[in-house]
Parts: C-alpha cells; structure tokens; sequence
C-alpha cells in the first residue's frame, strides 16, 4: 500500500497558504495547517477537514518559541514529514525607499527570512524521515533582480526596500539549501500578483492561480528540479 504523503504550510490559515493546504490535502494527503493565530487556524483546519480533506492545525509562530513546540506536535502524530512549504510572511512598510530607516527591515526579515531558516532547520529531522524531502519557498517576482530591472516588467515599477530585499535573500537561502541537501528537492515559487490580503487583494490572480507553482513543486517526482525559482508558467530568473 502506498503511504500517504504528509505536509505542513506555515501562514495557512487565509490566503495562498489556505488554498495550499486546501488543494494538497485535495491530493490525498495529510497535511498540518500552520497558523500563529490558534483561533483563525482551528477554524481553518476545521472547515477543510468538514469538507473531507485530511487537514490536522499546528500552532505555529514561525518567530517565536512556538516552533521547536510545532515539532514535537507534528512528530507525535506523524513519524516524518514529506513537504513543507515556507509561505508565511508579511508586507512591512509602503514608505518609498528614501524614507525607510533600519527599524523597517527588522520585522519583516524576522518573518519573511529569519523565521523561515528557524521553522526548515526545526523541521529537517522530520524530513530527512521522508524518502523523497520537498521544501517550496514562496518567494516572489519582486524579489527578482533580474525582473526589478526590466523597465517592461510591472516588479519593475514596485518600489520598496524591506519586503522585496526579504524575498531577494529568501532566494538566495533556497539556492543554499539545494546545494547543501542534494538528497532534496528545494525550489523557490513566484506565486505572481495574487489578489491576497498582503496587497489589499489588489491582486489580478485568483489564489488557485497563485497556488499552481506551489502545488507542482510541492508534488514533484523525484529527479525533479532543485534550486530553482518557478512561477505558474515555468523558470522565472533570479
């Protein structure tokens, strides 16, 4: 019999990570909805397994003490972990980069760079249990330099220093890993301009549209790609 695959998403309990959980336990999986907020996500996880899908919450702040507990949650009802996919972060500032002071980076990077290095070494042990490791970064364009360059790109006309330097360095940390854990398979996703609370749901992409990248890495054969940086159409260049 074929075992069941077993993931967990952080910052799942709205948005891209919700939809994530949502279309990954649509596979068959079992998968543990990650969430700060233990109310928002016991409401979330629930609603999904009502719906009949295989969805289990996980307190989970990924900048704080709560994620050496994640762990031991997942790994008492779970004796490995297959996939896990970094997509909780935060926006930060709107103010033009002129105007941003050091103070601006230091939330956003506890999240959006520093919290992801804690919650996938937290978490390598429980993957490293798993025959075939996936880890998906969700990233995005605007952390692109090749794209934040290009006049004809719209990540061109995006101006701002903390989220974006978040997810350049989010980039780098994914290229690290796959060179580092070649028994993985560690890609980055640009889920592209989803309509999400992040952007005030300004977004023209629906959050299955923004999910697609993150659900083909994230169910990836082996052999499948490492170290790169995907949005729903294919390769999108550092």
């Amino acid at each position: 019999m074929k075992s069941t695959t077993i993931a967990l998403v952080t910052g799942a309990n709205k948005g891209l990570g919700r939809e994530t959980v949502r279309r990954l336990a649509g596979l068959g999986w079992r998968v543990f909805l990650g969430a700060r907020d233990a109310e928002r996500g016991e409401r979330a996880a629930t609603e999904l397994a009502e719906s009949g899908l295989d969805v289990e919450f996980v307190e989970l702040d990924v900048t704080a003490s709560s994620v050496a507990a994640a762990v031991e949650s997942v790994r008492e009802r779970a004796d490995h972990l297959d996939v896990l996919v970094n997509n909780a972060a935060i926006g930060g500032t709107l103010a033009a980069p002129p105007d941003c002071v050091a103070a601006d980076f230091r939330e956003v990077f506890e999240t959006n760079v520093f919290g992801v290095v804690e919650v996938t070494h937290a978490f390598l042990p429980l993957l490293r249990a798993s025959p075939h490791p996936r880890i998906v970064m969700v990233s995005s364009g605007i952390g692109s330099l090749t794209l934040t360059s290009d006049p004809t790109r719209l990540e061109s006309t995006l101006l701002g220093l903390p989220y974006p330097s978040s997810k350049s360095a989010l980039n780098a940390i994914t290229s690290q890993y796959a060179r580092a854990l070649p028994d993985f398979r560690v890609n980055a996703v640009d889920p592209g301009y989803t309509a999400t609370d992040l952007n005030n749901n300004t977004g023209v992409q629906t959050v299955a549209e923004g999910t697609d990248a993150v659900v083909r890495l994230a169910s990836g054969e082996p052999g499948g790609p490492t170290g790169g940086f995907f949005d729903r159409r294919g390769p999108v260049p550092w």
